[in-house]
């Protein structure tokens, strides 16, 4: 692809800002969008066989560094450049890579426009994308913009606008945009894939999801690091802040966009009180963090219903004392998993008893441990990253742009689990009225092919 750098670094400032400052009311972001004669689908979009993935880096703090140590050890990358805002968590990574014995990357730096300089480079054939969250749709734009695939952090936009934006860049340039939802490469969530796969539970009715993570501690991060921009999420938003963790392994046990869609949603919040009631116990009274007028509720709980009728309840809570829980519940018409702690109970197949929890996950994981965790599940968790689902679905990555495969989650993908948090806010705007989703991907979800469970 011929490209001209100058014509970008303006064309990608342009989209950039307009991003940033535009946004359509809900009700016609909503409403259908006729395809542009010049787009295609890019469900089940093959990118051309890569004999080497060459990488770049877009943010390189907390999450983004673990992405750098890990594509340190996969086989068939190089990792060519590498941008951060901060230098000091940019030179680390770059010591890093050569500690590794590996070629040093390029260093781009200086201002938050810096990696449009990134972009602008011809050997970079991928983009990983960790910076926070108002950056994770322009840049990923600019990305597709410039030729290269965009790999973009959770969640992929806070707009629906944006998330239209971001669908028809996608279609119009033929790049993949894959948000990198990774508990979907958990070894739990990819076992249920291959249950639900196989049948065990029966016809699906029903999923539960959840974000329950008590994160107040980040307020203490006033300068740098997640909570420093995280925190004031808590001041601009009444709603599912953070959907996608829980939601992604259910919508793809459902076929959402694969043969079923989210239709509409419905969301409610409890009373914002424990954001403020810690920062008065932590900080003094005349701290920044006493001065914010936190509207987040507590625990946000959205229902959704699906074209064909299944329903799904999304929970949000990083506020209250509690222990950690992504709930990951499906029902269905044979029996039932649960999460956190992983129970089965099955009434054809199982124990013979679906009055009882069976609480031994060794059996199952025995007869359905997923394909993919058989063959890498040992090596992801010796590199890690939370249980060693990051390093898989790195691998996994890797392994389909190199072997013209399609990739496990697309913009779709990203795209109806990123809004939640746009719609909750609406519908709890609204007294808990529906909201309908948007289809991202104009009626293709009719005709697209579910997930199967894949080797490598």
């Amino acid at each position: 692809m011929k490209f001209n750098r100058r014509h970008f670094l303006k064309t990608a400032g342009v989209t950039a800002a307009g991003i940033l400052t535009s946004q359509l009311p809900l009700s016609t972001a909503n409403a259908v969008q006729q395809k542009p004669a010049n787009q295609h689908t890019v469900m089940g979009l093959i990118a051309p066989k890569m004999d080497i993935v060459r990488v770049g880096f877009i943010g390189v703090g907390q999450r983004g560094s673990g992405h750098v140590k890990h594509f340190c050890h996969l086989e068939g990358v190089e990792i060519k450049a590498i941008c951060d805002t901060d230098a000091s968590v940019l030179d680390k990574s770059i010591e890093f890579v050569e500690a590794q014995g590996l070629a040093k990357p390029s260093r781009y730096t200086g201002n938050d426009n810096a990696y449009k300089d990134l972009l602008s480079r011809d050997d970079i054939d991928i983009v990983i994308i960790s910076t926070p969250w108002k950056w994770h749709a322009p840049m990923a734009i600019d990305t597709m913009e410039s030729g290269k695939h965009a790999f973009v952090e959770v969640p992929l936009a806070l707009t629906v606008e944006e998330c239209w934006q971001i669908v028809d860049t996608a279609e119009r340039t033929q790049k993949n945009c894959m948000m990198m939802e990774n508990v979907n490469y958990g070894r739990d969530e990819l076992m249920v894939l291959n249950m639900v796969r196989q049948g065990v539970f029966g016809e699906l009715l029903h999923g539960e999801a959840a974000y329950i993570h008590e994160l107040r501690w980040q307020m203490k991060e006033i300068d740098s690091k997640t909570g420093s921009w995280r925190t004031g999420w808590h001041t601009k938003r009444n709603g599912n802040l953070y959907p996608t963790h829980g939601l992604g392994p259910v919508s793809q046990y459902m076929n959402i966009n694969r043969g079923d869609r989210f239709d509409y949603l419905t969301s409610m919040s409890s009373p914002a009180l424990g954001r403020a009631l810690y920062a008065e116990r932590e900080f003094p009274a005349d701290h920044q963090r006493n001065q914010l007028n936190y509207i987040n509720g507590d625990i946000n709980t959205s229902l959704i219903k699906t074209v064909k009728g299944r329903t799904i309840m999304v929970q949000h809570d990083t506020t209250t004392p509690r222990p950690y829980s992504r709930h990951n519940l499906i029902q269905g018409t044979n029996g039932v998993f649960a999460g956190f702690p992983n129970r089965i109970a099955i009434e054809q197949g199982g124990s013979g008893n679906f009055h009882k929890w069976d609480m031994d996950m060794e059996n199952w994981y025995a007869k359905y441990d997923h394909p993919l965790w058989l063959q890498m599940g040992k090596e992801a968790e010796r590199n890690g990253g939370h249980g060693g689902m990051d390093f898989l679905m790195l691998w996994r990555m890797v392994y389909c742009l190199r072997n013209g495969e399609p990739l496990d989650q697309d913009v779709y993908d990203g795209a109806a689990w990123s809004v939640v948090n746009i719609l909750s806010e609406e519908s709890v705007n609204n007294r808990s009225n529906s909201v309908d989703f948007p289809d991202f991907t104009r009626g293709a979800w009719k005709t697209g092919m579910p997930l199967g469970i894949v080797g490598a």
